[in-house]
């Protein structure tokens, strides 16, 4: 059987030329206006029950090129606008399979400005990397190696809020490969106090990232606030501070969870959490921030795609499950448990419980409940009236 390898993106951080930076600026420019032009196009068309696809939208943007108006789609290269179209028509797809809303427009201020090559685009030699239009590589720093011997098949140019350019190129990772099985398994259970409490009884400590630099952001966004309305030059550097310090928590935070979920795959073959729904959570205005600054969704995303990459299993554990209510010595289900009480004793067996270690463990046997009945895992947010993992029966 043929060996698979896992596609993979490598993030660099470069550095433009003031050549580069107008001809990326110019082009996600274009990227935008043809996205915005093509989704105003499938809406009308939407509106008179009538249905157009990457082709129709492909031809429109031929003859979008050749109006005098538009002339200036030219001077940029042809294959991100096409990459454009693209994406919209995958962003349909989700919506009409109902695992997306409707797509939105591009703003010029407030969407990720990014352009996106293929093969045909760009030029990779020698670990040189150069773009349709352009007549020098751009100057990268390569923080770490890319695997040996591959080639990217995709780069994306990038540019945050922050004012910071990044590459990003795809690669099929020969070094991605499941790893030996082994018989450990854990129950995580997710909290603000600590980030993650494993049934183990270890708890990994929350850094509050944006706690840390909750004085200097409250301080930039004052400053913000304070620059008149428009497109001044000194409100364009208040907002520019503000984004640095929102990217600097946002690494930090990326950079921690990457760690440990790391370490929790590479040690654990079966992983069990519970499915929440952070989306509604956040509604409560006394915990929304802290719970955003947790990252509890990024934190389920990676273990997904890490587990999926080195063969471990990622069990979801339904999220009406009682795990803080079940007493995981007898059973004994307490009626109530507020959010304050933090240690219990169960009326039943007289057992003292830690409140968020005895939630682990009792994920942990839900988990591996489900595996030996055989129920799928698939978080019920994905499946609408889907049955939950944990009422299977055997």
């Amino acid at each position: 059987m043929a060996t698979t390898h896992v596609k993979r993106a490598y993030r660099y951080r470069f550095f433009p030329t003031d050549a580069q930076a107008a001809e990326l600026s110019r082009t996600f420019g274009c990227v935008r206006k043809v996205y915005n032009m093509a989704l105003a196009a499938r809406t009308e068309a939407w509106a008179r029950q009538e249905r157009i696809n990457y082709n129709a939208t492909s031809a429109m943007l031929t003859v979008w090129k050749k109006t005098e108006e538009l002339a200036y789609l030219n001077e940029v290269s042809s294959v991100p606008l096409q990459q454009a179209l693209r994406h919209l028509q995958v962003a349909f797809a989700n919506f009409f399979g109902k695992r997306a809303r409707y797509p939105r427009f591009k703003s010029r201020k407030k969407s990720r400005q990014s352009a996106e090559y293929t093969t045909s685009a760009f030029r990779f030699r020698d670990g040189r990397l150069t773009l349709a239009k352009m007549s020098e590589p751009l100057d990268i720093v390569w923080s770490r190696p890319l695997p040996e011997g591959v080639s990217p098949s995709t780069v994306t140019v990038s540019k945050d809020a922050a004012g910071r350019w990044f590459v990003s190129l795809l690669v099929e990772d020969p070094a991605v490969k499941p790893l030996p099985a082994t018989d450990t398994a854990v129950g995580i259970d997710a909290g603000l106090e600590h980030l993650v409490t494993l049934s183990t009884g270890e708890k990994i400590t929350n850094p509050r990232h944006e706690r840390a630099d909750r004085a200097r952001l409250a301080k930039a966004q004052r400053q913000l606030a304070r620059k008149a309305k428009g497109d001044g030059a000194n409100r364009a550097k208040a907002r520019r501070r503000v984004a640095k310090i929102h990217a600097r928590i946002t690494d930090r935070r990326r950079d921690h969870l990457h760690k440990l979920t790391t370490r929790l795959v590479r040690e654990n073959q079966t992983l069990v959490v519970e499915d929440l729904t952070v989306r509604n959570m956040v509604k409560n205005h006394s915990l929304a921030r802290a719970i955003s600054d947790a990252a509890w969704r990024e934190l389920r995303m990676m273990l997904e795609y890490k587990a999926a990459w080195y063969g471990r299993n990622l069990v979801v554990v339904d999220r009406f499950f009682p795990s803080s209510r079940l007493c995981s010595t007898c059973g004994a289900l307490q009626h109530k448990m507020p959010l304050h009480v933090r240690t219990w004793t169960c009326g039943s067996c007289g057992t003292t419980h830690d409140r968020d270690v005895n939630a682990a463990k009792n994920l942990l046997a839900a988990g591996l409940a489900v595996s030996v009945c055989g129920a799928g895992v698939r978080p019920q947010r994905r499946t609408p009236g889907g049955q939950s993992a944990t009422k299977q029966k055997p």
